[in-house]
């Protein structure tokens, strides 16, 4: 079972006596440890699949994770609780949350549903941008643990004081609503496991054994939840590595790694140093990148698979020019090799999304098929997800976050007071929200006027479910679509909300767009499992409608095709490619440094000695550099321009530090792609030239693309 792991993997796989710390380097096997573990555990320590609990951070993480362990235990892997921090807090709140006042089939927020609250919470007047601000600092604030109470306590100044209140009357509405918000569904439960010891020994009791993978991204939150779980016996795993922590901003913190070795004293750290990913010539940039950071846990990645192709720096006058050496070394590479890798094999790198674009322009340009990673998604897009919370009532009238959204998107002249009589009448019958709006008692519960305004919404769902059933084919789907969206004023919606005509446009075409997608699928049009589109029988648009869960496979989709993949270094976290590109590493940039009247020119900002918090910024940008380093299997390339653009003007940068601390070989390192293709071409055309007794189409070299 534990065939083809080196000694360290050995280590981590078999130690099961009390807490274990895996450090383990980037490219090191980490999921191949985790999943060894989880069969060691069933097979060797006799531990029932139900009691292990494997945690990540994403889905698609969870997902690989049982696929590889089926391929290690089989159909018992189906057994496993593998989710997210957040699915777990979900199933304790699902099967314990009444303790606190929720019903079972309470409701989760997403973003754009906590903007709309937190700006009815401070009075309605608040523009989107000061809300967002509000979110995030809100969010900080429940991933430290801290309530409203607690944070107008701790509150330093007179805005940190009215935004506890705010934070106090949202929650009043959060309560009412039967509802809670991602930051909650890791308070919460550490709220139940805390104040209720008959919950916290069922769970103890109930989870044999817990993984946690990334543990270097949990913050203090999740941290304390992790310890209620695993009581004093310290039966867990934690699988993570201190250099490649990049979340700070999110909350997580490298001091859960040094709070480890103070609560469980017999604490076993076993590093996973040897690299299977990359060659040597890459791990030596990455391990001299991340020299300068302090230690917790000293460790120096190394790789059997030889030293490999020098790591490149290439510069460009401007980002465009930048952008045209890429697709040009991307060309360079494939030209000059035999069959040429696949446009899957490569990927550029860069700090901040609106760096993409150069980039995304010069691929086009030369036919290149690309995909861009990082951003939003379409589907996950606030407009779009607005349709899709009608769409999802039409099908479900009990989903109760679908109703929230669709009765407030656009608003209909129902306050927040309404919304929470309507919550708690609902809570206190053991029915949905919208169940509630035709339960004989509503009357005696909300004011006559607020109940007229309940009853027309109801009768307006209803009888848009009855004409979307009657509704097939594309263009029958197409009109009622559209004199739906007029009906309820949608674009209208759009740009009232919008401080932008522009922006507000753009969103308006995402909808005609989402509509038009709609309609040619209730016209018979679907896509296959290879993304081609197919025509099959024409559906009615609810019929349409009922999939709308399964959207978002469409996106996932795209990982599958032969394209180049362009992404932020922060999405690219986890993934690898045989050659990647990092662009944009300029000073100002990477390491990224807000709030400088000109992040790239230099000057007393670069000279100054840092402030504690600037020092811990530079080493967490660091450590997204490293991450960036050590995507790459076998080739690198860094780019920098000597100029950007900054509004109307060009302005001067300088290369960053980072490319100074790889402390590359002198005179090998410099590369011009563009000159490397021409003298590829030269040389395929000087072989493709007849030769005595040979015709050209014999000795003709490869195509290039």
């Amino acid at each position: 079972m534990s065939k083809g792991l080196n000694l360290a993997q050995l280590q981590a796989v078999h130690y099961t006596q009390g807490a274990c710390l895996v450090l383990a380097g980037a490219g090191s096997g980490k999921t191949r440890v985790i999943t060894h573990k989880i069969a060691h555990l069933i097979d060797q320590r006799g531990l029932a699949p139900q009691r292990i609990a494997a945690i990540t951070f994403t889905n698609k993480a969870a997902a690989e994770m049982r696929e590889r362990a089926a391929g290690l235990i089989g159909r018992r892997a189906k057994d496993l609780l593998l989710c997210t921090f957040h699915a777990l807090g979900v199933r304790l709140l699902r099967a314990d949350g009444q303790r606190l006042g929720l019903k079972p089939q309470f409701s989760i927020l997403d973003s754009d549903d906590v903007l709309s609250i937190l700006k009815d919470a401070a009075g309605g007047t608040t523009d989107a941008a000061t809300a967002r601000q509000w979110q995030w600092a809100l969010s900080r604030w429940k991933n430290m643990g801290l309530n409203a109470a607690q944070a107008l306590a701790q509150a330093s100044n007179e805005e940190e004081q009215q935004l506890a209140r705010i934070m106090a009357r949202y929650e009043e509405r959060l309560a009412a609503y039967q509802s809670v918000d991602f930051d909650d569904l890791i308070g919460l439960p550490l709220k139940l496991l805390r104040e209720y010891p008959e919950v916290r020994d069922k769970w103890q009791t109930q989870l044999g054994y817990v993984l946690v993978d990334e543990y270097q991204d949990t913050n203090a939150t999740q941290y304390e939840l992790l310890k209620l779980l695993v009581g004093a016996r310290g039966h867990f795993t934690a699988v993570g590595d201190d250099d490649q922590s990049i979340y700070g901003w999110r909350g997580a913190t490298l001091d859960n790694l040094k709070r480890l070795p103070q609560d469980f004293p017999q604490l076993k750290v076993i590093k996973l140093e040897q690299n299977y990913r990359s060659t040597s010539a890459i791990l030596r940039a990455a391990n001299n990148v991340i020299g300068p950071n302090p230690k917790l846990f000293p460790k120096t990645l190394f790789s059997e698979l030889g030293e490999g192709e020098p790591v490149r720096v290439i510069d460009a006058d401007n980002e465009e020019h930048e952008a045209e050496r890429a697709v040009a070394r991307i060309q360079s590479l494939r030209a000059a090799s035999n069959p040429p890798p696949a446009w899957r094999d490569f990927a550029i790198l860069y700090r901040a999304n609106h760096q993409a674009k150069p980039f995304e322009k010069a691929l086009r340009r030369a036919n290149i098929p690309y995909k861009v990673s990082g951003g939003t998604g379409f589907f996950d897009r606030a407009e779009i997800r607005d349709l899709c919370a009608w769409f999802r009532l039409w099908s479900n009238n009990d989903d109760d976050p679908a109703f929230l959204r669709a009765i407030t998107s656009p608003r209909r002249g129902i306050g927040l007071q309404t919304l929470a009589q309507l919550g708690q009448f609902a809570g206190q019958h053991k029915q949905s929200l919208f169940g509630a709006l035709f339960n004989a008692m509503l009357p005696a519960a909300v004011p006559r006027r607020a109940l007229d305004g309940l009853h027309e919404f109801g009768r307006c769902v209803n009888d848009l479910e009855y004409r979307a059933r009657h509704t097939l084919g594309a263009e029958a789907a197409r009109a009622f679509l559209a004199d739906w969206l007029q009906e309820i004023g949608y674009e209208k919606h759009l740009y009232e909300s919008e401080d932008s005509d522009k922006v507000a446009a753009a969103r308006w075409s995402n909808v005609l767009e989402f509509c038009d997608w709609m309609a040619q699928r209730a016209g018979g049009q679907a896509d296959d499992a290879a993304g081609s589109v197919v025509t099959t029988q024409a559906k009615s648009l609810l019929e349409v409608a009922q999939t709308i869960a399964l959207l978002s496979t469409i996106a996932d989709r795209e990982q599958d095709q032969d394209c180049v993949t362009l992404s932020t270094l922060h999405a690219a976290k986890g993934l690898e490619w045989p050659h990647v590109m990092l662009v944009g590493v300029t000073e100002g940039m990477l390491p990224f440094q807000p709030g400088q009247a000109d992040p790239d020119g230099g000057g007393e900002a670069a000279t100054r000695t840092p402030s504690a918090d600037e020092l811990q910024r530079l080493q967490e940008e660091r450590r997204l550099m490293y991450v960036g380093i050590t995507r790459a299997q076998r080739t690198l390339a860094v780019s920098w321009s000597k100029r950007r653009k900054k509004g109307r003007e060009m302005v001067p940068t300088r290369p960053s530090r980072f490319i100074a601390e790889m402390a590359l070989q002198a005179g090998s390192t410099r590369e011009d792609p563009r000159a490397k293709l021409k003298a590829l071409r030269a040389e395929f055309a000087a072989k493709a030239q007849p030769q005595t007794g040979q015709t050209a189409s014999a000795t003709a070299g490869p195509q290039l693309p």
